[in-house]
């Protein structure tokens, strides 16, 4: 059994969920800064890959990444690199489909914030940044924590857009979800189902995961709260 698609796959995740990770804070601490009038505007902007298909949004990928377009175009001449078929292809395709995620978790977080603490620590002479990292972050990491893991869950599972942007080469681009369709179209169900387990798998123990990081700071709470 050829466990490329295992590493593929988590890799492909693993690194689009540090990019959204970062992306997706600042986006969502900004924007959850802004007047209404704007914020409802790119919230519907950076939110639309949540619910445009994903054949969609690995379409309007090709559109601007294909070789012979705009971008994909400018950086084969410059610098001899094909953005489309190759496995980190299919980042850009995960970091797109599973921003949203990111960003509205941490945007409904940093809403529920208490400025008061920030406006606290003003008084105290204290930085925007030292703020940003030592009290709004912490205060905030259950949203963050909760945005990160169904990242990592939902870039995992993404088939879609990543089947039309970096295809299907066996021990080049292959991820799970690609390897399992493409095992159940030439009949072979049984090491489809294999991998189908192992997806399930790797999705449950991330997920418990979080349960436990909840429990442990619901207890710390109800241990502050008791003192």
């Amino acid at each position: 059994m050829d466990l490329f698609p295992l590493w593929n796959s988590i890799r492909i995740s693993a690194i689009s969920t540090a990019a959204v990770f970062f992306l997706g804070i600042f986006c969502a601490y900004y924007i959850s800064k802004a007047p209404k009038y704007f914020k409802g505007i790119i919230d519907v902007v950076l939110t639309l890959p949540l619910v445009l298909p994903p054949t969609v949004v690995g379409y309007l990928l090709l559109r601007v990444l294909g070789p012979k377009r705009p971008v994909g175009a400018m950086f084969l001449s410059l610098f001899d690199i094909k953005l489309t078929m190759t496995w980190w292809s299919a980042v850009f395709a995960t970091m797109v489909v599973t921003f949203p995620l990111m960003y509205r978790t941490a945007r409904g977080a940093f809403e529920l914030f208490d400025n008061n603490l920030a406006y606290s620590a003003r008084t105290l002479g204290l930085s925007d940044t030292y703020i940003f990292w030592k009290i709004r972050l912490p205060y905030c990491k259950q949203g963050i924590i909760a945005g990160t893991v169904l990242t990592f869950a939902r870039a995992l599972g993404e088939y879609g857009a990543t089947s039309m942007i970096a295809g299907y080469t066996p021990g080049r681009t292959a991820t799970i979800s690609t390897t399992v369709y493409n095992l159940w179209r030439t009949n072979n169900d049984n090491l489809a189902f294999k991998w189908v387990v192992i997806n399930i798998a790797i999705s449950c123990v991330v997920l418990m995961a979080v349960n436990m990081v909840e429990k442990k700071e619901r207890q710390a709470v109800s241990l502050k709260e008791g003192a």
